[in-house]
């Protein structure tokens, strides 16, 4: 039997316990998938990241839901960066690159009044129709089909992880959500392994853009996502592709999300041009909350 050392951050806010918690294993390499997928079980947190050695980036990551592996999570991303950065393993650098299974992706750290904001490059946007019931989606989240904004289309969207990118009319229906997650497969008929994103352009603090949650696939062995880094980035290009064409890019868009359970995350998500194609980057941070002891 082996004794794992799980650090517990949570991202996307500085005070413990408010974020979105991930489970961070900082010397990865020493386990094999079974052993990642089963430390990832008895965590229980929507992921739990592995930082291993690469020999084509600074460092690799490696994602695991309770239930399967992931290609590519924002949240844990934020907590492992944080956690080498603060435990000295990152030889002072300030741009890095790592490799996970959507790519090799950009990584920026800043330290600005004692607080540390680490950027994360998003893979390139891709969208694709939703040509399922709107009614049977609505019903999967708690909600009729009145709910969803009757001007914007539903899409799957990535920046690296696909999920259903639902828009809703205001912020008066995502306290009445209440997602029957086994139904998603049955409406996701293009994917049915994908997520479901609601959100909408009305926030609780006046000074966030848009609001959000994030209902993960019954097959990731979770239900909610506190706050979403990946499918916040998707969230950017979605504003840029569907909802403010003209908009003046480079821009920036600061989404909040995990009200409706009592926690308070923000991500800020970069939009810009290159080249005549949208590039997406998201910028957040993360607290060590405590270690955990996992026997496998």
């Amino acid at each position: 039997m082996k004794i794992v050392t799980v650090h517990h951050y949570d991202a996307f806010s500085t005070i413990p316990n408010m974020g979105n918690p991930a489970g961070v294993v900082v010397e990865g390499d020493q386990y094999s998938e079974i052993e990642m997928q089963a430390i990832a079980k008895q965590v229980g947190f929507n992921e739990t990241a592995f930082a291993q050695k690469s020999d084509k980036s600074d460092l690799r990551i490696r994602y695991f839901t309770p239930g399967h592996e992931m290609d590519l999570c924002g949240h844990a991303t934020m907590a492992t960066i944080y956690a080498l950065k603060t435990k000295g393993l990152l030889e002072d650098k300030s741009r890095l690159t790592i490799e996970t299974k959507a790519g090799i992706l950009q990584i920026e750290i800043k330290e600005q009044k004692g607080k540390i904001h680490i950027t994360m490059q998003h893979a390139a946007p891709q969208f694709k129709a939703f040509n399922g019931s709107k009614t049977k989606l609505a019903q999967s989240i708690g909600l009729t089909e009145e709910a969803i904004h009757p001007e914007l289309p539903i899409v799957y969207g990535s920046t690296g992880i696909w999920t259903l990118i639902v828009p809703i009319k205001n912020l008066s229906y995502f306290e009445k959500m209440t997602p029957q997650t086994a139904n998603f497969p049955d409406v996701l008929d293009e994917m049915p392994k994908a997520s479901v994103h609601p959100f909408c352009l009305e926030a609780f603090d006046r000074n966030a853009d848009m609001h959000a949650r994030h209902f993960s696939s019954p097959y990731s062995g979770t239900i909610e996502d506190i706050t979403t880094g990946t499918a916040s980035g998707v969230m950017g290009a979605y504003f840029a592709e569907y909802i403010d064409r003209a908009a003046q890019l480079p821009k920036t868009l600061t989404v909040e999300q995990g009200q409706e359970l009592e926690k308070d995350g923000r991500v800020h998500v970069h939009v810009k041009n290159v080249e005549g194609k949208l590039n997406i980057s998201i910028t957040g941070t993360a607290v060590h909350v405590k270690e955990l002891k996992v026997h496998i």
